[in-house]
């Protein structure tokens, strides 16, 4: 899929315009606009409606990752997602490198297909807004502490008011619930709070953070699924709901999946880690020319590499005859890995490797990634064109739709792109949306602003 022009025409390069122009001349443009139609209801364009949650509305008062990352999925999958952002932006506009100020490479991605609106909800008359705004939704989203979105005035009580079959989902640090609820909460608190960073003291001799912000992403994930399945509720008939994602106990579940082991009983028949998985020997492995991840794991993945690297002595020990007895022994094996990894290419291996099927693959910089023939076939990545940004690489939806193809509806829009025409939407009056974007009157006359 080659994208090399606009795909939509609800994001306009004016999106950015009262940065560019300057304020006096975004003014006299706005007060010409109202002289020619004197109170005319702007009429927008509305992109087609594709996905399978296409015609579901949601205001998302996210910013950074985990709940734009939440959004993000709703919104590929063809929600209409609202952004709701404070006069100064989401921070992660603000990241370099950059072409524009407030308009970063990550943040392009992360807020294709959604709809930005400024509101300033320290004030009556944005909240105001919002109110309406939430009263046409299907979900509301947030990611506030419990007791800040109450002293906001958007806890659920609030919120189901407005809307009574509304989906109503707080991502939070600690559930509500717990002594940790009032924590701040970012992904290395969460690595460290749920085991993640002591699991690599086996592994390297000290705890450590994952080098990608996994907790994010991961609570990020839950929120979307969790949001689905309400919708999916609501729609057999069980009405709107609360929704509380911790990103600490989703982390806790996710670590202790593999990890629990003998604690999985009571009393605990052995202590929690799973062996393989941090044994300090699992690690891509140098071979001749680099690096490779070779991972024997059947009966017959380990005898075709016994036979291909004449260990003969290793084919009948009852040490590794079985899955059960090789977990135990996985040190010796993987050591063995190690040391036969050095012998060959990393060709080689792949190769050998996936002539017998063994799993096997080299080790990707990031910066490979762009020329991998694999996601070239997939078509994986692209390049569109931004109205205000130009040329910027586009990585595809995942998982793919056979009645649902991927589409960019709207590119990640410039702060407050959108604000008039979603308060236009919500049927707010003209004067209240000029209050509400800092335009003029239609009756300020035109040396007033001059």
């Amino acid at each position: 899929m080659r994208q090399r022009r606009p795909l939509a025409g609800a994001d306009r390069p004016d999106g950015v315009r009262a940065g560019r122009r300057g304020a006096l001349a975004a003014a006299r443009g706005a007060a010409r606009r109202c002289q020619r139609r004197q109170g005319d209801t702007a009429v927008t364009g509305k992109a087609k409606r594709v996905g399978p949650l296409a015609g579901v509305r949601v205001i998302d008062l996210t910013n950074v990752i985990m709940g734009p990352f939440a959004t993000h999925i709703l919104a590929d999958l063809g929600a209409d997602v609202i952004k709701v952002e404070a006069p100064e932006g989401d921070t992660f506009r603000s990241y370099r490198p950059a072409r524009h100020t407030a308009m970063a490479g990550n943040f392009l991605h992360l807020n294709r297909n959604k709809r930005s609106i400024v509101l300033d909800l320290k004030t009556p008359a944005a909240r105001a807004a919002l109110d309406q705004l939430i009263a046409g939704a299907d979900v509301f989203v947030h990611a506030m502490r419990p007791a800040a979105a109450e002293r906001l005035g958007y806890g659920h009580a609030h919120v189901s008011q407005l809307r009574p079959d509304i989906v109503y989902c707080g991502a939070y640090g600690f559930g509500a619930e717990g002594r940790y609820a009032e924590k701040a909460a970012y992904d290395d608190i969460i690595q460290a709070g749920s085991g993640l960073s002591a699991l690599q003291n086996a592994m390297h001799g000290a705890p450590g953070y994952l080098p990608t912000v996994l907790c994010d992403k991961i609570a990020g994930q839950a929120i979307a699924y969790s949001i689905i399945a309400a919708l999916f509720q609501r729609a057999s008939g069980g009405g709107g709901q609360a929704i509380e994602v911790p990103m600490f106990e989703t982390m806790v579940e996710f670590n202790l999946i593999e990890h629990m082991m003998g604690s999985a009983f009571e009393p605990p028949l052995g202590p929690p880690g799973f062996n393989r998985v941090i044994s300090h020997h699992r690690k891509p492995y140098a071979t001749r020319d680099g690096y490779a991840c070779i991972l024997p794991y059947s009966d017959r993945n380990w005898q075709d590499f016994f036979d291909f690297t004449r260990r003969a002595e290793f084919k009948g020990d009852p040490r590794f005859a079985n899955l059960g007895e090789r977990v135990q022994n996985i040190d010796v094996l993987y050591a063995v890995v190690e040391e036969e990894a050095a012998r060959r290419t990393t060709a080689e291996w792949i190769a050998f490797c996936d002539r017998v099927s063994i799993p096997c693959m080299p080790v990707n910089d990031l910066v490979d990634l762009f020329e991998d023939l694999h996601l070239r076939d997939v078509g994986f990545f692209s390049v569109a064109e931004h109205p205000s940004e130009g040329a910027y690489r586009v990585m595809r939806r995942p998982v793919s739709f056979s009645s649902a193809p991927f589409e960019i509806r709207h590119h990640a829009p410039g702060l407050g792109a959108q604000t008039r025409e979603i308060l236009e939407e919500a049927g707010l009056p003209e004067e209240t949306i000029r209050a509400l974007t800092g335009q003029p009157s239609c009756d300020t006359p035109m040396e007033q602003i001059s």
